[in-house]
């Protein structure tokens, strides 16, 4: 009995992506899998030293690890016109986000990438994704970058959307901005990696094909939204992006990652590669 390790984010669409694998819905083939859940910075660090198997990251991240991991072509998250949203206090301008302190939920996230390319100069802070909202409006920052739930509920702590960096994104390429995908280590061989990428993907169909279940799972990791809210959240991040990236997404991968090594935010120039 071979036991692979498998490690996500404890929010409510990455237990929908993971519910069917987690509650032993589909034919493992002989596979245990052993659940990890800790929030994406920590997964970023664990998948540098190389710890994991098979790991939710940053797409941001994975410009670090990709000697050592392939990309599996399903489990992205994408931001199709949305996505990680700059809020503040009181209401800003693009143009006033210069110079601010800013809390960022990691600096090997996504979101802080696409911060950087948006506008370069400020002072980022981290701080846990979970307490960007209260940072702001307790005055720690100027401006918070939202990921996860944040993106939906930052209106009822009375902040003020500044720019939502997907739909910025969207504009300057016409794709969608790669935040989150899945990766395999390298070293575990072809058969092995193509056998955990079926069993992905068939988690992340079970969960869309029975989704009040997988909404049910999910909702224990929700931190507290409204069921409607988890399923808009859910539905925002877990689609047909996830169950494949297609020849967009893949695009969109390479391109926000070369976007990252032209403008000298990534240190060392990036082969993308895909499970098959």
């Amino acid at each position: 009995m071979t036991t692979i390790h498998v490690a996500h984010s404890p929010d409510s669409d990455d237990a929908f992506m993971f519910y069917a694998l987690a509650s032993g819905k589909i034919d493992t083939e002989g596979l245990t899998y052993v659940h990890e859940l800790q929030d994406i910075e920590t997964l970023n660090q664990r998948a540098m030293r190389g710890e994991l198997e098979v790991t939710a990251v940053s797409i941001h991240a994975y410009a670090y690890l990709s000697d050592r991991y392939a990309l599996l072509p399903h489990g992205a998250s994408m931001g199709d016109r949305y996505g990680p949203r700059l809020v503040s206090r009181t209401p800003m301008s693009r143009a006033d986000v210069r110079g601010k302190r800013i809390a960022i939920p990691g600096r090997l996230t996504s979101a802080y990438l696409a911060l950087q390319l948006f506008e370069p100069e400020f002072e980022a802070v981290v701080i846990p994704f979970d307490q960007i909202e209260d940072a702001v409006v307790d005055g720690q920052a100027d401006v918070g970058l939202l990921i996860h739930e944040g993106q939906l509920t930052y209106p009822e702590k009375g902040l003020h959307l500044i720019a939502d960096l997907g739909e910025w994104w969207f504009g300057e390429t016409g794709l969608p901005l790669p935040l989150g995908g899945n990766v395999v280590r390298k070293d575990l061989g072809d058969d092995m990696t193509r056998k955990i990428s079926r069993h992905l993907h068939g988690s992340i169909a079970y969960g869309l094909e029975h989704r009040k279940a997988a909404l049910d799972h999910s909702m224990q990791y929700a931190r507290g939204l409204e069921r409607s809210k988890a399923d808009a959240f859910v539905g925002m991040y877990v689609n047909d992006w996830t169950l494949d990236y297609g020849d967009r997404g893949r695009q969109a991968v390479r391109l926000f990652l070369e976007r990252g090594v032209e403008a000298g935010l990534i240190t060392k120039s990036v082969t993308v590669e895909f499970v098959d």
